[in-house]
């Protein structure tokens, strides 16, 4: 039977932290509402002890989400808590602290000992959950460059004191899947469930979906993504890749989530409008041409049977499919035109048509289907001349 996969959307606190993504409170709130009606399990509104914004975006998102958790981040500092529980309660509030969880974070950012890093985490959870905060989680962060006497030490006393999830982060996207998946499986034999095990990758070298992925075959229960995969530096783990992957493969993989593929798309234009970031060409899912193809053999394929060329269906991302015509488009897809605006031509006419209106006309552009198709039509309606170059 598939195991159902809980995704924590930090869209709003990671993905804000990128240069150029900054989101102000009410833009923050849209996008929440958006994010929750997709199926996540918790919305990550921000680090309301580090600046007004944060907190203004908390007030609201606490008041407005209806299904999902809101989760706020902090530092293992008793006021980092108490200001977010000031700014959301501990109703619905999901409360991440961080921790510090290397000796390179240790020694040159913090400057403490591992025995102060996990004092503060018994500390600081015991303090949370004294409030009344139900969920407590605890991220150990630059987890994937930590010791065994580090994390099972912060993993443990966090439990202990507390902690419903613990979090791995592989903060500088250092890890493969194998190293990532150890790292997990060692997590999950000292926080049994029902501790909720948690990953958080980031895609330095492209490979956050795919740590994410082995995270979870390690015995990980949810999967930290942002929207577009933003975030820091390279980004996140991309909440799309991850829905549409377990969608498609739920019965090979054994996992799935009960994300609304169809609806991410929407939510990611919006996303896109608020922190005016320019559609990338080749993105999987998301791409502007990642239902397209210019490509004559391709096309030719795809006019026949779209499974030839697409695994991925684009009406299941609510995107639509596009054949552009360019200098690699061949004559199939100049035939196809043809038939529907009802012109016959043989093989000698075909090859001028396809000079003039393809090979010339496009050069190293591409031009969108629908629009030689107007061409044609116009030029060809009354079949005079046959050629649009006589």
């Amino acid at each position: 039977m598939a195991r159902r996969i809980s995704v924590f959307d930090t869209t709003l606190r990671d993905g804000e932290q990128a240069p150029g993504n900054a989101m102000n409170p009410e833009q923050k709130l849209d996008l929440a509402l958006r994010i929750e009606a997709l199926g996540v399990d918790a919305v990550e509104a921000g680090f309301p002890a580090s600046s007004p914004s944060d907190f203004e975006a908390t007030q609201l998102i606490s008041k407005n989400l209806s299904k999902a958790r809101f989760a706020t981040f902090s530092r293992t500092v008793r006021r980092d808590v108490e200001i977010a529980v000031e700014a959301g309660g501990t109703h619905n509030h999901e409360v991440q602290m961080v921790a510090t969880g290397s000796d390179l974070h240790l020694k040159y950012k913090r400057g403490i000992t591992a025995e102060q890093a996990i004092h503060e985490v018994t500390d600081t959870v015991a303090f949370a959950k004294s409030l009344g905060i139900e969920h407590v989680s605890v991220g150990i962060e630059d987890a994937s460059r930590s010791n065994d006497y580090l994390l099972q030490g912060l993993t443990e006393s966090a439990v202990e004191a507390g902690a419903t999830c613990i979090i791995i982060a592989d903060t500088s996207g250092c890890t493969t899947p194998d190293q990532y998946g150890e790292i997990i499986a060692k997590i999950r034999g000292w926080a049994p469930r029902p501790i909720k095990v948690s990953t958080h990758c980031h895609d330095d070298f492209g490979l956050s979906l795919a740590n994410a992925l082995a995270g979870l075959q390690a015995g990980a229960d949810e999967v930290q993504a942002t929207l577009g995969g933003i975030g820091e530096r390279a980004g996140n783990t991309p909440l799309e890749e991850l829905a549409g992957l377990l969608a498609y493969k739920q019965e090979h993989l054994g996992f799935y989530t009960d994300i609304d593929i169809a609806g991410m798309y929407e939510a990611y234009t919006a996303l896109r409008e608020v922190i005016r970031m320019p559609e990338p060409r080749n993105k999987a899912i998301f791409g502007t041409y990642a239902f397209g193809t210019a490509a004559g053999i391709h096309q030719q394929g795809i006019l026949a049977n779209p499974e030839t060329y697409e695994y991925v269906e684009p009406a299941r991302f609510g995107r639509q499919r596009s054949l552009l015509i360019a200098r690699h488009s061949g004559r199939a897809v100049l035939r196809h035109l043809l038939d529907q605006i009802g012109v016959e031509v043989d093989d000698v006419e075909l090859a001028e048509l396809y000079r003039v209106h393809i090979a010339e006309r496009t050069g190293g552009d591409c031009e969108d289907l629908e629009v030689v198709k107007e061409r044609l039509t116009r030029e060809l309606g009354n079949r005079v001349p046959v050629l649009a170059g006589s």
